[in-house]
């Protein structure tokens, strides 16, 4: 089950971007890949409207459309791969956290899911101009250790995601969470490229082959576009400059056997279709 909820969790709209990635990606008739709504979280319960209000839309035969805020869970059947996806998508809710987790855990259960992976991202001081950083996390030493993931020592105001972790180590369900780290400066429209970099992060964890559609070009767009921007003002290029210095010098360390050997699986996993 793969989950991201837009607002707190969702820097630029790149976690709940790739759940919407990984449902509409799979187009290629070869596939028959067609995700199925399989719930449909009452907004009544969970979410206060005067915080996020239902939004109005006039199609073309001029009907007006009211939506409201809320989640919906999908089942995406993947024959090709050893598993299927559940795929939550929604509004944080604002309200009974507690229930609407117990709610999301009590389908999981129904549906047998095996593991739990939520997704998020953060603004954060990071060039654009670099690789967007995932960091992925266990919420115990134990999960972490057998998932070969890091420890989250994370302390502070948290959100949805933070509890359904919570509750998933209540539960002896395997959870984990994968957060792009967004530049606070280039956060204000959907960023393609920490969209990338969050499905990038899940078919590396999961080892699979996840259709990659047009969101390369989309990021090369968005880089550029963001590279224009700062060009303009001498004050941000400067800043640019500098995280670009200070993130070249941490990662260089970390450029290993190891960093390499996973860019070329993925490489290799696209090449062959597996």
């Amino acid at each position: 089950m793969v989950l991201a909820f837009s607002g707190w969790n969702d820097a630029a709209e790149a976690a709940t971007g790739a759940t919407s990635h990984i449902l509409g990606c799979w187009t290629d008739p070869s596939f028959s890949v067609v995700p199925e709504l399989i719930a449909d979280v009452d907004p009544e319960e969970f979410y206060d409207f005067q915080v996020n209000r239902p939004m109005v839309s006039v199609d073309d035969s001029e009907i007006r459309n009211l939506t409201w805020p809320g989640t919906q869970i999908f089942g995406l059947a993947t024959p090709d791969l050893d598993f299927d996806f559940v795929v939550v998508r929604g509004v944080e809710p604002s309200m009974k956290w507690k229930t609407f987790v117990k709610d999301i855990l009590d389908l999981a259960d129904d549906l047998d899911v095996s593991m739990i992976i939520t997704l998020g991202s953060m603004l954060a001081d990071a060039p654009h101009t670099r690789p967007i950083t995932v960091s992925g996390s266990g919420a115990s030493p134990d999960i972490a250790k057998r998932l070969g993931v890091e420890v989250s020592k994370y302390e502070g105001p948290t959100g949805i995601l933070g509890a359904l972790a919570d509750a998933c180590i209540r539960r002896g369900i395997d959870a984990i969470s994968l957060w792009a780290a967004v530049p606070h400066y280039a956060s204000n429209s959907p960023s393609p490229k920490a969209t990338l970099a969050l499905v990038n992060a899940l078919e590396d964890f999961l080892e699979v082959d996840i259709p990659q559609g047009d969101l390369p070009e989309q990021s090369s767009i968005w880089e550029n576009d963001v590279n224009d921007l700062a060009l303009e003002d001498s004050e941000v290029a400067e800043y640019v400059k500098a995280l670009e210095e200070s993130k070249d010098a941490s990662d260089l360390p970390d450029v290993s056997g190891e960093t390499i050997a996973r860019e070329l699986e993925r490489f290799l996993r696209r090449q062959s279709g597996n």
